[in-house]
């Protein structure tokens, strides 16, 4: 690997002569691979030499301290004058990549925050998935939930040992965070639903899961909100233009506006969700548990092609959207709604909300107002329920101004 960046003899025999250089090789090669640029590669292979001999694998694996402690000795730390701030993060991209080496030898002692009652939380974990049939989505968010809690009852010993004033301060607690009452109603109804099965296995009172108390929450009382279609498609002209950041980010865009997808929907396409031949692309309903079929659109396959065909890395990843730095991953949820935010605010679109489901949001009130009905927009949306699609009805402003506008007073 060294010989295809480094070609004076002396330089190539001095990366091959330090220690650990067959270990500095094989990552370098592998950061190759990652989709890295030779000149980052170059910069890789430099820093590990320079930090390798100052760390001992003869010890046993590393910790992120040692590794900290080896990069701060070297001399040209070292001899910096007192007051002179590093080149832009030297020390942080130090540390990330001697890290990464030691992963990949093996050689690094992984920091592991200590999670209490795992067992518990496992166990009721297995009873969401095999005897309540919840979706993995559902099953991780209430885990999530409850090591939250926990860790707000830091002298906690015992689940025997949980009181209504521990439940009561962490909702509060959550309530002075912001959380709306919508939020606070699931975590209290996951809070209930963990000591329910925690009593029925004799580790806590009986009479917890009753006294716990939810706010008051309306059926469809909250308004779905997004942006105006006219701002949509304003959002979707405006990216489409010849970068590669802007190229994927109109193919992201146009599903999420025109599919109406979630955003992890949008996360979990495959290269095999395609079916170019048929045009068809396929979904995976995070909720549902089931894959939707539906018909590839000129537009969207068209977006789609431009960037696979231009600007999505060349690598062994079967995702579809991949960031355009290495190394080569796919994008993740938060990345998406992070991606619609920023070209919201970009180019000033009045919305409340600005994450990527509002554009879901958005979609549902355009097919209202072409008079779609509630089936078509349900079924276009994956709802399970026709319930689910009546809170749009409540935002047809077409159609109350309509009503506004009729002259009452001939009808009296």
């Amino acid at each position: 690997m060294y010989e295809t960046l480094f070609k004076h003899p002396a330089v190539l025999a001095r990366y091959r002569a330090g220690p650990y250089a067959e270990a500095r090789e094989q990552f370098v090669e592998s950061c190759a691979q990652q989709g890295y640029s030779r000149r980052m590669q170059v910069k890789i292979a430099w820093i590990l030499m320079s930090v390798a001999p100052a760390l001992d694998l003869s010890k046993g694996a590393l910790t992120t301290q040692d590794v900290q402690r080896a990069i701060e000795g070297r001399m040209h730390f070292l001899r910096q004058p007192a007051g002179v701030v590093d080149a832009m993060s030297s020390r942080p991209v130090f540390t990330r990549f001697v890290v990464a080496w030691l992963q990949h030898t093996g050689m690094f002692a992984e920091a592991t925050v200590a999670r209490r009652f795992v067992g518990e939380i496992d166990a009721f974990t297995m009873y969401l998935r095999d005897e309540r049939g919840l979706s993995p989505v559902t099953i991780a968010t209430r885990s999530e939930r409850l090591a939250w809690f926990f860790d707000s009852v830091p002298s906690l010993n015992s689940l025997a040992g949980i009181t209504i004033g521990d439940v009561d301060a962490f909702v509060s607690k959550m309530h002075d965070q912001g959380w709306s009452r919508a939020s606070l109603c699931q975590l209290t109804s996951s809070l209930r639903s963990f000591l329910k099965f925690a009593a029925a296995r004799g580790w806590c009172s009986g009479n917890l899961a009753a006294a716990i108390t939810s706010p008051r929450v309306y059926a469809r009382e909250g308004i779905p909100q997004g942006p105006a279609w006219q701002d949509v498609q304003r959002l979707l002209d405006e990216t489409l233009d010849h970068s590669p950041v802007g190229i994927r980010d109109h193919a992201i865009l146009l599903l999420l506006a025109l599919y109406g997808l979630r955003r992890g929907e949008v996360a979990m396409l495959h290269l095999d969700d395609l079916d170019w031949h048929n045009e068809i692309i396929w979904i995976r309903r995070t909720k549902q548990r089931r894959t939707q079929r539906y018909p590839l659109l000129p537009k969207v396959g068209n977006a789609i092609l431009r960037y696979l065909r231009d600007v999505r890395p060349r690598c062994a990843c079967r995702e579809l959207f991949l960031a355009l730095s290495a190394p080569n991953r796919a994008l993740s949820a938060d990345s998406i709604t992070a991606i619609v935010h920023n070209r919201i605010n970009v180019l000033g679109i009045p919305s409340h909300a600005r994450g990527a489901h509002c554009l879901r949001h958005a979609c549902a009130q355009h097919l209202l107002g072409a008079d779609f009905t509630l089936k078509q927009i349900g079924d276009h949306l994956g709802h399970r329920s026709v319930n689910s699609t009546m809170a749009y009805t409540k935002v047809d402003i077409g159609a109350l101004r309509r009503v506004a506008e009729l002259d009452l007073a001939r009808l009296l």
